[in-house]
């Protein structure tokens, strides 16, 4: 029995592409905004594109972040990608205008600093020992971004030494910035594994696997 996806449809996101790309794991999976069917399914990907006060404004009117907190509440895995990973944060701040995001880490999601934005197009990571999400891929191993905003410091500092602390991926554009996450429950990458080719496959396969 293949694993049960929902790819949350909340108004934002290449829901049909994120759909395909997990099919090819082996999973079952069903575009939706319906609550249930997100809060029951074996793991939740939150698609994202665009701006994060819209994407916000989105996820709010299927009740996504309340879909989202209760998930992990429970332990049930969530994947973001792209801004369905830069909502995760504490705040968006674009355009000047300052937006909250689901604050299940704290930090900014702020533009970028580099020569050239947005920063488009295949670029390889640092992802640190033990990564479950880059298993088995080569440290060389390109994927696919397209962004202009980006969390440029990882603030969420675990103290008790009985929790493990999360795995942050790194990648640079100008400067570093956070890729990639790995905490409990809750996965996200600032790269779309949908257009990532078969790099993207073998990571959303490593995902799915977890389920």
């Amino acid at each position: 029995m293949g694993k049960n996806v929902v790819v949350l449809d909340y108004g934002s996101g290449n829901l049909r592409s994120a759909q395909r790309a997990v099919e090819r794991t082996g999973a079952n999976v069903t575009v939706t905004s319906d609550f249930k069917t997100a809060m029951d399914a074996d793991g939740l990907l939150v698609p994202g594109v665009g701006a994060f006060e819209a994407c916000m404004r989105g996820l709010k009117a299927v009740r996504g972040e309340q879909i989202i907190g209760r998930r992990l509440a429970g332990g049930r895995p969530v994947l973001g990608i792209c801004v369905g990973m830069q909502i995760l944060f504490e705040r968006g701040v674009e355009h000047g205008v300052e937006t909250v995001g689901c604050d299940e880490w704290p930090g900014t999601v702020e533009p970028l600093q580099a020569p050239v934005i947005p920063h488009m197009g295949w670029n390889t990571v640092e992802a640190p020992q033990g990564s479950r999400l880059f298993a088995g891929l080569d440290p060389q191993t390109r994927f696919y971004f397209v962004h202009s905003y980006a969390v440029r410091r990882w603030e969420l500092q675990v103290t008790n030494e009985k929790i493990n602390p999360p795995l942050v991926t790194w990648a640079t554009h100008g400067e570093p910035f956070v890729a990639a996450v790995e905490n409990g429950p809750l996965w996200a990458t600032q790269f779309h594994p949908e257009k990532s080719g078969d790099a993207g496959a073998a990571l959303l396969t490593n995902w799915v696997d977890t389920l």
